[in-house]
């Protein structure tokens, strides 16, 4: 590059510079007075409305002639709601205070005392510490309880950390007992305990919505929500009056699941979801955002996703302050200092607070100079003033704008324990307080407790009759009943029988299709089914076409709110891309974790709205128990019910898709879930049985659990039911075909399941024509259902002695049946042992454990070592070692069958 040409660069470079700098700087400061008079004019004498309005509308045209405004989702470091914007407050604050100052005691008395009387069982006082005022306002003024008919109220997800504040509440009602209390943390005991966390399968009555482990809260939240507009779009329930709350941490907004799915909300319209973020600017180990202001990179994160955003930063004590400000300083200094001083500040003097807040300007030091420093020290945070808390749930409430809204709320973590933890890194994990910081919380929240009795931390509630509890009762009474609160009688459904259900096992017998055609043609007939077809929830995320799923889009069509405003690229063809406001699909695109989400919604309408519907989600079976395996194990916290489809299942049967596609061990991770009933079906009519026998639990006899079935897009042909297989289909297992030889060398026993019964029934042919081997060959449907009820037995008799002994399904049906038992599946073989211990013989187990490749199914089968010829060498290996065939004979078996011996283990390759 020559001289000149850098040199016209370089004045180029400065020209650029020189308007930027314009941009910045005020090149005519009269034409900016004027603007800003006008708005000012026009601010005074036409309201907030007009001015928005004009600003847009300049922005806009702006836009239009080319100019790019600087893209700014924040707003200054200030409550959003203006003080002569603010409501009257509608409650006795100073009732309210007393209460709260008794609800906040009892929680940490909860915690502190039990942490006495038995180390280590844990809790937090600092979460709820920081949140109580942010409850309270809402107990006494916002959740709607549940009303008359049980099914009306507000779903509330409350912080799981905050949860030793809601049992307070709830004793200071009359809900819970003190013994209760005393045992937080202590199920076991004779009079029973306080689950830790939010937890519906241990405290059914009370719990509805678990919330730990962090993160579930804000995606389920955002999915209830959606679920509720889903009834009350479908005509199932009107669902218009009823809120869903969820309130979380500052810290939890890390988690992928808590910001995940909040652009959902925005483009689902749900102004019936609000959520309260309680900003106390700590996690566990140290500040949130210690360099940099959590609560405006959430607000930028919120209002960029089209949600409605409410600060609640500074107390009432700053209105007068902020009023005085008239050049902005003030504000200014709020917005420069980062998190990790404003911790900082929090405990200090107000002599600190004076120095290093006000007096980096000497405008403000002269603005505070007649605040002591006591007063400077007391002027709270906005998520700790009532006022200003109503102000915001008042508008969040009021908004009927098509927007969810999020409140932001600072807060101090640990607000009261002084020392002991106040805005202290250490605050999460206090557990315990000495005699004086147990005198100085008691003294600050004036609790009438003798200083004597303090240090043994007695739980405090006001007579029946006290100006606090019939305050307490008659707001809880005019909301519509107490929070939380879950119903323990459920309503049940009439559901189709096998018999019913029979025409479609017909119309798949003989047919040449994969499992999952199988499954979703009796996901379609259920849809159609006059009992319970409305109450149908297929949920697919993204993959309906992969399951041949797209020809429910026009019968049943997509749900969307807004139903569908454009005319759909397929629209010519009959199964063509619709969606419609009442649409009963839920295509949720390309997530399993907010499909899940609304399986959970889905599975507990029975407690949540007194409707029991019935969803039905389908998936790539490897994206499933692996991927989202906390939400379906909160599914199960929260006894959600329906039924889970592992699609295009089995690690060797979705052949192409490779090493993160195939799944050889999801039944192995479901095992650990107690409400999950898992099966790998290997026929259309093994599943019929399977999802009616699920039907008739869940729904028509009331069973809290969920089925989890395999499916597979190996197509074959699927034969007809054999008689009396119903019960083993659903137990576990069950004889399917014997194979006679004239002057058979031995019988053996074969296991198969999923596609690869397939495998096993041609080893059977193959050890009979070739090798003189009579064989059973058994389809085992479940092997996890088999162990559990076999598991039951043996405990059972373990600890009833002197009593009959109890025989299992597995052992009643191989009652002196003779091995070798062969085993082969398409999942790990950690999954066929589990029945080592109840098969009575010599049991040998194949499967696919290693990691998955892209290859032909046959391939892929003889990998992993569970095709025909696999099982074929297995069995005359077991009958070597019994003594019935020679070694050489097993060598030549592996010879004549092209087996290459010194093949990698698939394990390892």
């Amino acid at each position: 590059m020559n001289d000149s040409k850098m040199i016209a660069q370089d004045e180029v470079k400065k020209q650029l510079g020189e308007l930027e700098r314009n941009a910045e700087v005020d090149i005519d400061a009269s034409e900016t007075k004027e603007w800003l008079s006008s708005l000012e004019y026009v601010l005074k004498s036409k309201g907030h409305d007009r001015v928005r309005f004009l600003l847009e509308k300049l922005r806009d045209r702006a836009a239009e002639q080319g100019v790019q405004a600087a893209a700014d989702t924040t707003t200054p470091y200030l409550n959003t709601i203006p003080v002569h914007d603010e409501p009257a407050y509608p409650g006795n604050r100073d009732l309210e205070r007393r209460i709260k100052s008794i609800i906040r005691w009892n929680a940490m008395a909860m915690v502190v005392g039990g942490n006495k009387r038995g180390g280590g069982i844990g809790g937090h006082i600092s979460t709820f510490a920081s949140s109580a005022t942010l409850y309270e306002v809402a107990f006494n003024h916002f959740f709607k309880g549940r009303g008359e008919d049980g099914y009306s109220g507000d779903s509330v997800y409350f912080q799981g950390h905050a949860s030793p504040g809601m049992y307070s509440r709830a004793f200071v009602e009359g809900r819970l007992g003190k013994d209760k209390l005393i045992n937080f943390r202590r199920e076991l005991e004779p009079e029973g305990g306080l689950s830790s966390y939010p937890h519906p399968w241990l405290m059914p009555d009370f719990w509805e919505y678990p919330t730990v482990s962090m993160g579930l809260g804000p995606i389920m939240s955002i999915y209830q929500a959606r679920f509720n507009e889903y009834l009350r779009d479908r005509g199932i329930k009107d669902t218009s009056g009823q809120k869903v709350w969820a309130f979380l941490g500052d810290g939890e907004c890390d988690e992928p699941e808590t910001l995940g799915a909040i652009g959902l909300a925005s483009r689902e319209k749900l102004d019936n979801l609000i959520f309260v973020i309680n900003c106390n600017l700590q996690r566990l180990d140290g500040p949130v955002r210690g360099n940099g202001k959590i609560i405006q990179e959430l607000e930028s994160i919120f209002r960029g996703a089209g949600w409605n955003v409410i600060k609640v930063i500074w107390g009432g004590e700053w209105d007068e302050l902020l009023a005085r400000d008239t050049t902005g300083l003030l504000a200014k200094r709020m917005g420069e200092v980062v998190d990790g001083q404003y911790q900082k500040y929090t405990g200090m003097p107000g002599s600190y607070i004076r120095e290093h807040f006000f007096g980096k300007y000497p405008e403000l030091l002269k603005l505070v100079e007649n605040y002591s420093d006591e007063k400077l020290e007391k002027m709270r945070r906005g998520g700790h003033d009532p006022e200003k808390v109503f102000a915001a749930y008042q508008k969040a409430v009021s908004l009927k704008n098509g927007k969810p809204t999020v409140v932001l709320a600072k807060t101090i973590k640990g607000y009261g324990l002084g020392e002991a933890g106040e805005g202290r890194n250490v605050a999460h994990n206090q557990k315990k307080l000495n005699e004086a910081e147990l005198l100085e919380f008691r003294s600050r929240f004036g609790i009438p407790i003798s200083d004597d009795e303090v240090v043994n931390t007695p739980f405090y509630k006001p007579p029946a009759n006290s100006t606090e509890i019939k305050y307490l009762h008659e707001r809880r009474k005019a909301l519509g009943g107490y929070l939380p609160s879950r119903p323990t009688e459920h309503p049940t459904l009439e559901v189709p029988s096998l018999d019913d259900m029979g025409k479609t096992i017909k119309r798949l017998e003989n047919k040449s299709i994969s499992t999952t055609f199988a499954v979703v043609q009796t996901l379609i007939a259920l849809c159609r089914d006059k009992k319970i077809g409305k109450y149908m929830v297929p949920i697919v995320p993204d993959e309906s076409r992969t399951f041949g799923m797209e020809g429910m889009f026009t019968q049943f069509g997509i749900y969307a709110h807004a139903g569908q405003l454009y005319e759909p690229i397929d629209s010519a063809i009959l199964q063509k891309y619709k969606e419609a406001q009442d649409g009963q699909i839920l295509e949720e695109g390309i997530t399993e974790a907010g499909s899940m989400a609304s399986f959970n919604a889905a599975g507990t309408a029975y407690s949540c709205h007194g409707v029991n519907m019935i969803p039905f989600f389908i998936y790539y079976s490897m994206f499933g128990f692996q991927r989202i395996g906390d939400l379906i194990w909160a599914a199960a916290d929260m006894r959600a019910k329906g039924f889970l489809v592992g699609g295009t299942a089995g690690r060797t049967t979705l052949n192409g898709e490779g090493l993160q596609h195939q799944d050889g061990h999801s039944l192995l991770n479901a095992i650990a879930f107690p409400t999950v009933r898992s099966y790998d079906p290997a026929f259309a009519y093994e599943a019929v049985v399977i999802i009616q026998e699920g039907l008739q639990k869940m729904y028509a006899e009331g069973e809290q659990c969920i089925y989890y079935l395999m499916s597979e897009n190996e197509e074959y042909t699927h034969p007809e039911m054999p008689e009396g297989c119903q019960e083993g289909i659903v137990k576990g297992i069950y004889k399917f075909r014997s194979r006679e030889v004239d002057k058979a060398k031995a019988r053996v026993q074969l296991f198969g399941s999923g596609a690869i019964l397939n495998s096993v029934l041609a080893a059977q042919e193959l050890l009979a024509e070739k090798y003189g081997v009579a064989s059973d060959v058994w389809s085992v449907t479940s092997y996890t259902q088999l162990r559990r009820d076999a598991a039951a037995c043996d405990r059972w008799n373990m600890l009833h002695p002197t009593e009959t002994p109890k025989k299992s399904y597995l052992e009643e049906v191989l009652d002196g049946v003779e091995g070798p038992f062969i085993s082969a599946s398409d999942y790990v073989r950690a999954l066929g042992e589990q029945l080592t211990p109840w098969i009575p013989g010599d049991y040998y187990v194949l499967g696919t454990d290693g990691m998955g490749r892209s290859e032909t199914r046959e391939a892929l089968r003889r990998h992993f070592e569970v095709d025909k010829e696999s099982v074929t060498i297995a069995t005359l290996s077991r009958l070597c070692k019994a003594g019935v065939v020679s070694p050489t004979d097993v060598k030549q078996a592996i010879d004549d069958l092209g087996y290459d011996a010194d093949k990698p283990d698939p394990y390892y390759a």
